[in-house]
C-alpha cells in the first residue's frame, strides 16, 4: 500500500468496526462482537483488503495495555471488602476448574504426547477461558433490577478477584514457557514482580495521592497515569519476564482507591482507547482468524471448548457459591453469572498466540466460543430468574 498505508489501514479499521459494532449493538448483541467481524472480513480470509504489519501489531499492544489499565483502574475494591471469602473461593474455583476443563479439551484434540510442551500449550488455552466478563452480566442484572441483590453483589466481586488470579497465572505460565531460563528463576522473578510492584505502588500511590489535592481532574494527571501505566508494562516483561498486560493490571490497581482521580483518569482514557487503540486490537483479532483454514476438526474443538467454557464456569462458581451456604438456585445464577467471556480472553489469546504458546490455527474457534459465551449469558441468567419467578408462583 505504499509508504502511507497506515493511513488507509487505519481508517477502514476504524470505520468497518464502528459500522458493524452499531450493527451489534442492534441486535443485542456486544460491540467486540461487530469488531472481530469487521476484522475477519478486511483480513485475508476474507476480502483481503488489509494484512497484519509491524505498525497494527505495536499499535494493537498499545490497545491491550490501555485496555487492561482501565480494567485495573476500574477494580472497585469496596466490592471485595463486602463479600470476601466467598467471592474469594467462587473465583480460584472459577479460574481453576476452566483451567483443567478448557486445557484438557485443548490437549484432547491437539497434545502430541505427555511432554511439556502439551500442557503448556493446554494450559495457556484454559487461562483463555479463566477470565469472566461480567460487563455483560451486570448489564442484564441492571436490566432487570437485580444489580443490588447479594448475587449482584458476589458476582461483581468474584469476576474482579477472577480476573487478579487469571493475569497472575498468566504471568507464571509466560514465564515457565521462557525455556532460556529455569522454573527456579522463573518463580524468583515472579515473586520480585510484586515485591517490585508493592513497593512501587505504595510510593506511586501516595505521589498521586498528592498531586490529586489540586490536580484531580487536569488533564496532567491522566498523562502521568498512561506514562505510569507503560513503564509498569514495560518493567514487568523487560526485568521480570511477566506478560505486559500484567504489570499495566496492576498499574490501574495501585491508583483504583484514588476515587475522585482515577473516574477523571478512566474517563479521558477510554476515550483515547475507544477511539483509536480499541478498534485495532480487535480488529487484528480478526485479521489474525484465518477462517479460510478451519478443519471440521477445528469446528468439533471448538463444540466442544464451547461446551467446557460454559459448564467448568457453572459447576466451579456454582460450587464456590454453595461452599459458602447460597442457595441452590443463588448458586446457578452466580455460575451463569461468571461464563460470559470477552476482552480479557481475547487478550490472553493473543499473549499466547505471540509468545508461542498457543497454535494461530486455533484462534478461530477462541473468538467463536468467546462470541458465543457473551451471547449466551444474559439469555441463560434470565432463565434462572424466570425459573425462580415460576417456582414462587406455583407454591
Amino acid at each position: 500500500m505504499g509508504a502511507y498505508g497506515y493511513l488507509f489501514a487505519i481508517a477502514l479499521i476504524l470505520l468497518f468496526t464502528k459500522l458493524f459494532g452499531i450493527a451489534s449493538a442492534r441486535v443485542h448483541m456486544p460491540q467486540v462482537v461487530g469488531a472481530l467481524i469487521a476484522g475477519v472480513l478486511l483480513g485475508p480470509s476474507c476480502f483481503g483488503i488489509l494484512e497484519e504489519s509491524d505498525f497494527l501489531l505495536k499499535t494493537s499492544e498499545i490497545g491491550v495495555i490501555m485496555l487492561m489499565f482501565t480494567a485495573g483502574i476500574d477494580t472497585d475494591i469496596s466490592e471485595l471488602k463486602k463479600t470476601g471469602g466467598a467471592a474469594l473461593v467462587i473465583a480460584m474455583l472459577g479460574v481453576f476448574v476452566p483451567i483443567i476443563g478448557c486445557g484438557g479439551a485443548y490437549w484432547l484434540f491437539f497434545n502430541d504426547g505427555f511432554n511439556f510442551n502439551s500442557f503448556l500449550s493446554a494450559a495457556f488455552v484454559g487461562v483463555v477461558f479463566a477470565a469472566t466478563s461480567v460487563s455483560i452480566t451486570v448489564e442484564t442484572l441492571t436490566e432487570m433490577g437485580k444489580i443490588k441483590s447479594n448475587v449482584g453483589a458476589t458476582l461483581l466481586a468474584a469476576a474482579i478477584i477472577d480476573d487478579i488470579i487469571g493475569i497472575i497465572v498468566l504471568s507464571v505460565l509466560t514465564g515457565v514457557g521462557n525455556k532460556s531460563v529455569s522454573p527456579a528463576i522463573v518463580t524468583v522473578k515472579i515473586l520480585l514482580f510484586f515485591v517490585f510492584t508493592a513497593v512501587v505502588g505504595f510510593l506511586v500511590y501516595h505521589l498521586f495521592k498528592r498531586i490529586a489535592v489540586h490536580h484531580s481532574h487536569n488533564r496532567r494527571i491522566a498523562v502521568w497515569a498512561l506514562a505510569f501505566c507503560l513503564l509498569m508494562s514495560y518493567c514487568a516483561e523487560r526485568f521480570f519476564g511477566v506478560a505486559d498486560i500484567t504489570g499495566a493490571y496492576f498499574a490501574g490497581v495501585i491508583l483504583c482507591n484514588l476515587t475522585d482521580m482515577r473516574q477523571y483518569v478512566a474517563k479521558k482514557l477510554t476515550v483515547t482507547s475507544y477511539l483509536f487503540f480499541s478498534p485495532i486490537f480487535f480488529a487484528g483479532i480478526g485479521l489474525r482468524t484465518d477462517i479460510s483454514g478451519i478443519t471440521v476438526k477445528i469446528l468439533l474443538f471448538a463444540a466442544v471448548l464451547f461446551i467446557m467454557a460454559v459448564i467448568t464456569k457453572i459447576i466451579g462458581c456454582g460450587l464456590g457459591a454453595r461452599v459458602f451456604k447460597m442457595s441452590k438456585s443463588d448458586s446457578l445464577k452466580v455460575g451463569v453469572g461468571m461464563v460470559a467471556r470477552g476482552e480479557v480472553a481475547l487478550m490472553v489469546a493473543q499473549k499466547g498466540i505471540t509468545s508461542g504458546n498457543i497454535n494461530p490455527e486455533i484462534l478461530p474457534a477462541i473468538v467463536l466460543c468467546v462470541v458465543l459465551a457473551a451471547l449466551i449469558t444474559p439469555v441463560l441468567l434470565k432463565l434462572t430468574y424466570k425459573e425462580k419467578k415460576l417456582a414462587s408462583i406455583t407454591e
